[in-house]
């Protein structure tokens, strides 16, 4: 219902903001001259427009409309598939899909494989002239093998009785598959089937919860049909499944044919027992007409027409039941793109975008599970919100030498076991954090660490970075000093640094931290450097005569100058940060949205993999929409200049 309320709303709001649009457009001024950077501004109906486009794309192709509005259609779809499995060994064998007939396509092969062998003993100069007549003989034996299955006046009684049998079966099979009462269901089954509907549950995501208490998470198509169009397709792919299994059991095999083939391969066998190590080659050869001779048995070789009723009644059933799909095909190919529900053995499956195109109900799905505590990835949720003691959070920022250098001595417990603590013992417990104050909420989990992790990394490269590269904007000396270090790094790949940093300062947060703060780091100093050396020299020469000191023209000139180069450098950096930092989780890490990335990759848990990667398009979004603000609030003047 939430779907199908989303793609109507989606629809409403893309033709309404396309109106509004072509609307606004005649009504504005359009006095601005085309490269002002006014006549960007603004557009939020197109961001929606924007917006909608590629989540209906999404919903689209995910098949999510198609189970919002037909939720039925993949069980229906599925018992389709069923026939369609069945009838695909049938018309493998006729020139329905295939070129030709299958029996066609053997004997060309046969022959061809009879006509190569025949030239390499020919040409072989390893064999005797007796050995390549002997040869040549029982090629010429296997050859008249095939006339013996492909001539009709041979073919046995019993195998056109069979033939006959099945073709009535499928033309019977395709009246009764235009009968409204068909299959004839008993009360007994019917209630079979519905206890079957009920277990089996709806199309989509089934949880199950596994005896290690995690939990596991499947795409499912119900196999049991649950409606009675599907019903038909089923009974008549189960019948026609028979009469599949029957026809590849069945043989042209006359009394001729067995006899020849009986004595062709007593005389193989006798020869290539007659021969001796030395003549291994002839062994061989023998051995490979014998390959051929059981292939050409085995194969479903008939004579020209004795095919054609059943031909006649196989294509006359598959454009029965395609008619009977009526609306279902028009839903399968509107509403199914790039793929359809197929059918392998006990199962059905999505197979096209729907398979790898995580459905936005699914995913929405999955990810509330994943965000519960309760439930989360690998024990950990994506976000949460803990009560945390204020006790803890001071603990963990005051340092511990604190207690230590205050005078005097920790307490040490009396004769009768008590501790009574001193005033050192006291500043140790709240440096420690060992004491009760009040709780606050602080956010947990995969997501908050990974944000965490590129926040910290971040703000160190800024703060180191942003003064290294004014100041060595401004000194020749810097630049030169820090230059040749910074140039030596920043080429260098950040996961080719990863594997030695993260053994030096393991795999916790301070690997990762500080390989993102060198991500970081040189970017804030060339952005930083090339912002200061860009100063205007007619405003430095200005300020000067007004009397301002180097200070204030560091502060009021070259600073405000830098900020452009330096904001979009930040920008530069955030995106560097995310990409290094889910490489790095990948390489090390048990928390993390690379790590759950690289888990769910193991698994091929798509919809997990669609929701990291749509954490981490969101989080920096977040970051760039924030400095976006950052931008226009400090450096209003940009493009103005």
């Amino acid at each position: 219902m939430l779907t199908q309320f989303l793609t109507i709303l989606i629809f409403v709001a893309i033709i309404g903001c396309i109106l509004y649009g072509r609307r606004l457009i005649k009504t504005e001024k359009v006095d601005a001259v085309f490269g002002n950077p006014e006549r960007a501004k603004g557009g939020t109906h197109w961001i929606i427009v924007g917006s909608s486009a590629i989540i209906l794309i999404w919903l689209y192709y995910s098949w999510d409309i198609a189970k919002a509005f037909y939720p039925k259609s993949a069980n229906e779809l599925c018992q389709v598939a069923k026939i369609n499995e069945s009838l695909l060994g049938l018309k493998y064998q006729f020139p329905i899909e295939e070129r030709e007939f299958k029996s066609t396509s053997i004997i060309k092969i046969e022959n061809k494989n009879l006509q190569k062998i025949t030239n390499e003993i020919k040409n072989s100069p390893d064999l005797s002239d007796q050995q390549k007549d002997t040869l040549v003989d029982y090629i010429i034996k296997t050859k008249e093998l095939i006339p013996l299955l492909t001539n009709k006046n041979l073919m046995a009684e019993d195998t056109k009785t069979k033939l006959k049998e099945m073709t009535e079966e499928i033309r019977l099979l395709s009246s009764n598959i235009q009968k409204n009462d068909y299959p004839y269901e008993t009360s007994e089954q019917k209630i079979e089937r519905q206890k079957a509907i009920s277990e089996q549950g709806n199309w989509g995501i089934i949880t199950v919860r596994k005896g290690t208490g995690s939990i596991e998470n499947t795409i499912e198509v119900p196999m049991v049909p649950t409606t009675d169009k599907g019903l038909k397709f089923h009974a008549a792919a189960a019948e026609l499944k028979i009469i599949n299994d029957k026809f590849f059991k069945l043989r042209n095999h006359n009394s001729y044919f067995k006899t020849a083939i009986t004595r062709l391969k007593n005389e193989i066998k006798a020869y290539r027992k007659s021969l001796d190590d030395t003549e291994e080659i002839a062994s061989t050869y023998a051995k490979d007409i014998v390959k051929i001779a059981r292939r050409i048995e085995y194969g479903s070789i008939y004579p020209p027409l004795a095919l054609n009723e059943m031909k006649n009644a196989i294509i006359e059933f598959d454009n029965v039941q395609k008619d009977q799909q009526g609306g279902l095909r028009l839903v399968d190919i509107i509403l199914f793109p790039a793929g359809t529900i197929v059918s392998s053995g006990t199962s059905c499956s999505e197979q096209g975008s729907g398979r790898w195109l995580p459905k936005p109900s699914d995913t929405f799905n999955k990810f509330v599970l994943m965000s519960k505590p309760s439930v989360g990835y690998k024990n950990i949720p994506l976000l949460w919100i803990d009560m945390m003691d204020v006790s803890s959070i001071i603990g963990f920022i005051l340092p511990d030498w604190f207690a230590d250098i205050l005078p005097g001595e920790y307490p040490v417990h009396t004769n009768d076991g008590v501790v009574e603590q001193n005033f050192k013992g006291k500043v140790f417990k709240i440096v420690t954090g060992d004491f009760k104050l009040f709780k606050i909420p602080v956010p947990y989990g995969h997501i908050w660490d990974s944000f965490l992790r590129v926040f910290l990394g971040l703000v160190f490269g800024i703060i180191i970075g942003v003064p290294l590269g004014l100041f060595m904007g401004l000194n020749r000396f810097a630049k030169g000093f820090f230059d040749p270090l910074i140039e030596l790094y920043r080429p260098v790949p950040p996961l080719a640094w990863a594997p030695l940093i993260i053994s030096v300062l393991g795999i916790d947060n301070t690997g990762k931290v500080f390989l993102l703060f060198m991500v970081s780091l040189s970017i804030m100093i060339i952005s930083a450097r090339a912002g200061a050396s860009g100063t205007q020299l007619s405003k430095i020469h200005a300020a000067h005569s007004l009397g301002a000191s180097k200070k204030q023209i560091l502060r009021h000139v070259i600073f405000p100058n830098s900020l452009p180069e330096i904001l979009t450098g930040i920008r530069v950096a955030v995106g560097m940060c995310w990409g290094t930092l889910v490489a790095a989780e990948f390489l090390a890490g048990t928390t993390g949205i690379g790590f759950v990335e690289n888990v769910a990759k193991k698994y091929f848990q798509y919809e997990v993999i669609w929701i990291t990667i749509f954490i981490m398009g969101m989080l920096g979004l977040l970051f760039d929409i924030t400095l976006r603000k950052i931008i226009d609030k400090t450096i209003p003047w940009r493009g103005k200049g």
